[in-house]
C-alpha cells in the first residue's frame, strides 16, 4: 500500500498566513489559488484523492504540488521554468499585469475640466495585447503577449468586461457580433423622401 503524503507543516507563522491568504485570495491567479488550497487541504489531513475530488483535478496533480512544495515551499505553488519555456512571472508581477488591464489606457480621452484630455496623448487609447506588453515592459516586467494573454484568459480577465477595452481593435478579443458603436456611421443612409416632398406640397 502506498504511503500518504501529506505537505510540510509551515516553517513560521508567516509562511501559513501566506498560503492560508492565496488560498482564500479572490484576485489572486487561479492556479496559484488552487494550489495553496491543496496545500490548506493536506495540513488538514485530507487524503490527495479527496483534495483532487474537492478541486476538480487528477490525484497526481496534488500529489506532484505537494511534493513541490515539501522542496520549495510557496515558490513550489508556481510552474517550474523548463527548457525553452518563457521565465516563470511571480504572483506580484502577475497582478500588475492584471491591475493594467483593467485602468484606463494612457492615450483614452478623459474629463479634465471642461474639455476632453488625454494624459498622455501619444499612447494608446485603447488596450490591446501589444499596448499591455509594452505597458508592461515599461514597468520591467519581462513578458511576451502570448504571456499576457494566456494570464488574463485563465483570470476570466475578459474586454467585454473591462470599460476601457470597450473600443479595443485588438484581434483576440474583438466580439463575434454585430458592434454598436457611439459615434456615427461613416457612410449614414440616405434619407428617404418624405411624404410631402413627393407630393410638392
Amino acid at each position: 500500500m502506498p504511503k500518504l503524503l501529506f505537505a510540510r507543516l509551515p516553517l513560521d507563522p508567516k509562511e501559513e498566513q501566506q498560503i492560508r491568504k492565496l488560498a482564500g485570495s479572490r484576485h489572486a491567479p487561479a492556479d496559484w489559488i488552487t494550489r495553496a488550497k491543496m496545500i490548506v487541504g493536506s495540513w488538514e489531513r485530507k487524503r490527495t484523492t479527496a483534495i483532487a475530488q474537492e478541486l476538480g483535478c487528477h490525484p497526481q496533480t496534488v500529489r506532484e504540488r505537494i511534493v513541490r512544495f515539501n522542496a520549495e515551499g510557496l515558490d513550489g505553488l508556481g510552474d517550474r521554468p523548463g527548457a525553452g519555456r518563457k521565465p516563470r512571472l511571480t504572483e506580484q508581477e502577475r497582478g500588475i499585469i492584471i491591475a493594467l488591464a483593467r485602468s484606463v489606457p494612457p492615450g483614452k480621452l478623459v474629463q479634465m475640466g471642461d474639455e476632453l484630455r488625454a494624459p498622455e496623448p501619444e499612447k494608446e487609447p485603447q488596450w490591446s495585447l501589444d499596448a499591455l506588453t509594452r505597458a508592461a515592459r515599461e514597468k520591467g516586467i519581462q513578458v511576451e503577449r502570448s504571456q499576457i494573454r494566456r494570464i488574463l484568459l485563465s483570470e476570466g480577465v475578459r474586454w467585454r468586461t473591462l470599460h476601457s477595452w470597450g473600443d479595443s481593435t485588438d484581434p483576440d478579443f474583438v466580439p463575434k457580433g454585430p458592434r454598436s458603436s457611439r459615434s456615427t456611421s461613416a457612410h449614414p443612409r440616405a434619407r428617404r423622401p418624405s411624404a410631402w416632398t413627393s407630393s410638392g406640397r
